[in-house]
This record gives C-alpha cells, sequence and structure tokens, in this order.
C-alpha cells in the first residue's frame, strides 16, 4: 500500500534542502526572469530594424555562434574545477607540487580545447543550414573571438571562488551566471536598446563592446578597432580582479578546511 505518510515526509525533505539552499531558490527564480528580460530587449530592436530585417538575421546568428563561446569558454573552465569537487580531489591537489597559476593555467588550455570541439561543428552547420560564413569577417574574427574567450575564462574564475567557498550548493551558477550578462552585454541588439540607466553598465562588460564592433562589420561593413581595444583592455582589468579571487578563496579555504568539506 502507498503511504501517504512516507510521501509526505519525502516532500518535507525537498523542502528542506530547498529552504536551506539559497542558490537553489535563486535559480528558480533566475531563468523566467532572464527569459523574459532577454527577448524583451530582441523584440525592440526587431521592431526599430524592421527594414533590415535580412541583414539583422546575419547578426543575430554571428552574435549567437560568438556567444556559444563565450559561454563555453567559461563552461569549461567551471566545469574542470566542478570535476574536482565531484570527486572529492582537491586536497589531493592542495598537497602536491601543483602551483595556483598551473591551476588556473591548465584550465584555460582545457577550456579552448573544448571549446572548439564543441563550437567548430556549430560553425559549419551555420554555413550548410543558413548559408552563414562567419569567417568571412576575416582577420577581425580572431580578435573577436580571442575576447569572448578571455571573458569566458575570467567569469569561470569568479565561479570557482564562489565554489570554493559555497561548496556544490552553488553549483548552478556554473551553468546561470554568464547567462546574467547576457541583456547586459547586449549580444542580440545594440547597447542603445537598452535603457540608458543600464547602458552604463553594458559599457563595462568587454562582450558589450565586442558585439558591437560585430554588428559594425556584418551591419555597416566597417571595423571599428576602438571596439575591441575597449575588449581587451577591461578583460585584463577583470582578469588580473578574477584571478586574485581564485587566490584568495584558495587561501581562505586551505586556512579553514573548506576544501575538505565541498557539500552543502
Amino acid at each position: 500500500m502507498i503511504s501517504f505518510g512516507r510521501i509526505y515526509a519525502m516532500i518535507l525533505r525537498y523542502f528542506y534542502i530547498l529552504r536551506k539552499s539559497w542558490p537553489r531558490i535563486l535559480d528558480l527564480i533566475y531563468w523566467p526572469t532572464m527569459h523574459m528580460v532577454l527577448w524583451g530587449f530582441i523584440s525592440r530592436y526587431f521592431a526599430a530594424s524592421s527594414a533590415h530585417i535580412p541583414y539583422v538575421v546575419g547578426a543575430l546568428l554571428g552574435a549567437a555562434l560568438l556567444w556559444e563561446m563565450l559561454f563555453r569558454s567559461q563552461l569549461s573552465v567551471s566545469l574542470s574545477f566542478m570535476e574536482e569537487l565531484w570527486s572529492r580531489n582537491i586536497g589531493h591537489l592542495c598537497v602536491s607540487p601543483l602551483r595556483p597559476a598551473e591551476w588556473i593555467l591548465s584550465m584555460i588550455c582545457i577550456s579552448i580545447i573544448r571549446t572548439l570541439i564543441g563550437v567548430t561543428p556549430v560553425l559549419f552547420l551555420a554555413m550548410w543550414l543558413y548559408d552563414f560564413n562567419i569567417f568571412s569577417i576575416g582577420l577581425p574574427l580572431a580578435a573577436l573571438i580571442i575576447n569572448v574567450w578571455i571573458m569566458g575564462w575570467w567569469l569561470g574564475l569568479f565561479i570557482t571562488s564562489i565554489l570554493m567557498r559555497a561548496g556544490l550548493g552553488a553549483e548552478g551558477f556554473c551553468y546561470a551566471l554568464t547567462f546574467l550578462f547576457a541583456p547586459l552585454c547586449a549580444v542580440y541588439y545594440p547597447i542603445s536598446a537598452l535603457p540608458e540607466s543600464i547602458q552604463v553598465i553594458s559599457r563595462a562588460l568587454p562582450a558589450s563592446h565586442v558585439f558591437e564592433g560585430l554588428r559594425g562589420i556584418l551591419l555597416d561593413g566597417q571595423f571599428h578597432a576602438e571596439y575591441l581595444w575597449r575588449a581587451a583592455g577591461l578583460n585584463a582589468v577583470y582578469f588580473v580582479i578574477a584571478t586574485g579571487c581564485f587566490f584568495w578563496s584558495l587561501d581562505r579555504s586551505r586556512k579553514h578546511g573548506g576544501l575538505l568539506q565541498t557539500g552543502e
């Protein structure tokens, strides 16, 4: 016979887990909010650009490909660290001769490999299905890709710093934090489509300048080098800060024994 008492007990168990975990509660609210905000700005951009739809579609495909590179580079760094948490191997790494800087460089290298494996088929699929060749951008494409990769790396380092402090209860940040920047980075629409109060924040993010530069190439046929220089400068600042956060979190976790307690 089915016992409603046992069912109720299990419901209470899962509810208590949810109630005690603010990252899980935030995750429930996060995705519907992000989808509503992102598609709201995209709709506004389409309404203002209806006369240039063929060019806008190409810009959207290019932006989608670069955004996927950014997300994959961040996710690869975060997952490399998550795999150490899942296998409870961080304590072993910290008693080995491995230096923190070497650890960061190894995660960046595997991020490049994973991103290339994941995105390369998509690039050729876009050529086949939509007759869109992102390689037609030419040499500026390399600068665009490098900038989105670097942003993905420092975002990944920020996330690993959070994981070191909060444990596996914060693993949702591994997948969600980057999308928090999607409406602000003006991926699918120009910065001017955002409210003026948010445009200030958007201009402080490297990816915003990358996507503005991409639209300049695809829509206007002009390469605006200043966008890439701004993105590179912001990336350099944020990467230094993210590296410092990683070192600080690792040192604090070592001193307080947090590396051996990576559960909730």
